[in-house]
């Protein structure tokens, strides 16, 4: 008799451990940590440098406010300033005018299997002063890695070079995500799953 007294108890008591459990785990992943389970699954690092070209531009201004070194000025009639910020009417001038301008981007990339390093681009040289010689522009490095849900949606994120080389692919990571599909990279933890 007693122990047909405890198996309804038992039962009612394993239900109940189920019921908790269940309302924990569904507690846990509506109020826990925000966002995605994803895994690293690449790291990649790219250097990239602007090449600057020394180029004539043409442009146009009042005659007695013309950048240093414009040359092939032509004087056109007196304006009056149609801003009316001059007093009177003064000369304006077309000229040609010396400038460094982005001609194009030299770029090393790789993997963790590679050192991150600078380009060495062959630059051209001219004299002093003279159309059409290059020099070296702003530098950018990246170190991105990729990481990818179970679903396979991919996000890219840019770390610092510190931590970019203590992550290993197969890292798994919890990352919030919002409606548009962009993920907080600076969210960033890890997860156990």
């Amino acid at each position: 008799m007693p122990t047909e007294r405890r198996r309804p108890r038992l039962r009612v008591l394993v239900l109940a451990g189920m019921v908790v459990g269940s309302l924990a785990t569904l507690g846990w992943w509506i109020f826990g940590p925000p966002g995605v389970f994803v895994e690293l699954t690449q790291r990649s690092w790219r250097m990239e440098i602007e090449i600057e070209r020394l180029r004539p531009e043409t442009g146009s201004d009042w005659c007695d406010e013309l950048p240093a070194g414009a040359y092939d000025i032509s004087r056109r009639t007196v304006e009056v300033d149609p801003t009316g910020r001059r007093a009177g009417p003064g000369e304006h001038c077309r000229y040609t005018v010396l400038a460094w301008r982005r001609a194009w981007l030299a770029r090393n990339a790789g993997g963790p299997e590679t050192t991150p390093d600078w380009p060495r681009p062959p630059l051209r040289i001219t004299a002093p002063g003279e159309a059409g010689g290059e020099r070296l522009g702003k530098r950018r490095a990246f170190y991105e890695i990729e990481l990818r849900d179970r679903a396979n949606h991919a996000w890219t994120c840019s770390v610092d070079p510190t931590r970019w080389k203590a992550l290993r692919t197969g890292m798994r990571f919890r990352i919030p995500v919002n409606r548009w599909s962009t993920a907080d990279c600076a969210r960033m933890y890890p997860s156990d799953i």
